[in-house]
């Protein structure tokens, strides 16, 4: 992202992207994965090579990873909230960029106000 240096731009693209922070659906700070599996039948595919495919979402809990099963009826579901989780992550990053970035140009405002160069 390019962070103008005036304050007034800064301040602008600052107002835009706090407008944009709302959660438009629920979020979940977790990663999706898909992980393949062996049944244990004799005479199943997965036996021969062809895994049986299964979600799951890892998180961390109180230190340590956790993993929870995702059924396949609520897959999509799930990606919007994990895909959500991200969208406001990144969000929350350019407004902290932002943020520092008004900060280091007010000194140079101040400056310039006061007529010193």
């Amino acid at each position: 992202m390019d962070i103008p240096t005036h304050p007034t731009k800064i301040k602008t693209m600052l107002d835009a992207r706090v407008r944009r922070c709302a959660a438009l659906s629920p979020t979940l700070a977790a990663s999706l994965v898909v992980i393949e599996k062996t049944c244990g039948r004799k005479d199943c595919k997965c036996q021969r090579g062809e895994k049986h495919p299964g979600h799951y979402l890892t998180f961390k809990e109180a230190g340590k990873t956790r993993t929870v099963y995702v059924p396949l009826d609520m897959l999509k579901e799930v990606q919007q909230w994990v895909q959500e989780h991200r969208r406001l992550r990144t969000l929350q990053q350019e407004i902290s960029q932002l943020t520092a970035a008004l900060i280091k140009s007010h000194v140079a405002t101040r400056k310039r106000k006061a007529g010193r160069p």
